[in-house]
């Protein structure tokens, strides 16, 4: 029977970053088939909200549950059990070849045939990683390079993909590429998308419903359209006043 729980449930989340008490008590929820953004200034939380999710951090207290289940504490369960971490910075494997990161994107996986298909589908949807296929992973540009990172985590078939600051670094037509590949990912194989993006106004764009995190704690939700059209999210965020 269908479950009425979101797909991924977060309650009372609490973090610590070292000696930073970095989440407070976060609670929030996506639905299948979303892309939800989270949005906030540098130091926020967002990461590590992320990190959290994807089983590299620790929570102090609080649960995390994927589509009804337990989501585990340990990052590899987290992949076998479908959530995947494109992290900030990308972090490839610089020596590693392009094909080789791609490969160790499918670790979890043990179908040959599938794992041959779907590094087909990831060279579909960026065909520059068949051309460089062969080249080393730190040779390439960085929209390249961002493309290598999502291309690795879409091998390890993910139902909820964790992306953290795609848009960092790269030129304005990269950045509107990868963001169509985003909702291209989002509307044609359905998959559910958890974004954090500095760019907060192209991510409220897309996004179908978004949260603004603020020194560990959600202070504002809503559909992506209602954030942006918010007083306090323009003069916040966006860099708009309120008479703009």
């Amino acid at each position: 029977m269908p479950s009425n729980n979101p797909f991924l449930q977060v309650s009372d989340l609490e973090v610590y970053y070292g000696g930073i008490h970095a989440l407070h008590a976060v609670t929030m929820q996506v639905e299948r088939g979303e892309i939800v953004a989270v949005i906030g200034a540098n130091g926020a939380g967002k990461s590590t909200l992320l990190k959290t999710i994807a089983g590299i951090k620790s929570p102090t207290s609080g649960s995390l549950f994927l589509d009804g289940k337990p989501l585990p504490r340990q990052s590899y369960l987290a992949v076998r059990a479908g959530v995947t971490l494109v992290p900030e910075g990308r972090r490839i494997f610089a020596p590693l070849t392009v094909k080789e990161n791609l490969s160790l994107g499918a670790y979890s996986q043990n179908d040959a045939v599938k794992t041959s298909r779907t590094m087909q589908e990831v060279c579909a949807l960026f065909p520059v990683l068949e051309e460089r296929m062969s080249q080393p992973g730190g040779t390439l540009s960085g929209g390249e390079q961002q493309m290598l990172a999502i291309g690795r985590a879409l091998m390890s078939h993910p139902r909820l993909l964790l992306l953290d600051e795609p848009s960092l670094g790269l030129a304005p037509k990269v950045v509107e590429l990868l963001f169509d590949t985003i909702i291209q990912l989002n509307q044609t194989l359905g998959l559910t998308i958890l974004l954090v993006e500095q760019n907060a106004s192209l991510a409220l764009e897309i996004s179908h419903r978004s949260f603004v995190l603020k020194t560990g704690r959600i202070v504002i939700e809503g559909r992506g359209q209602e954030l942006l059209d918010d007083a306090r999210v323009k003069e916040s965020y966006l860099g708009l006043t309120g008479q703009d």
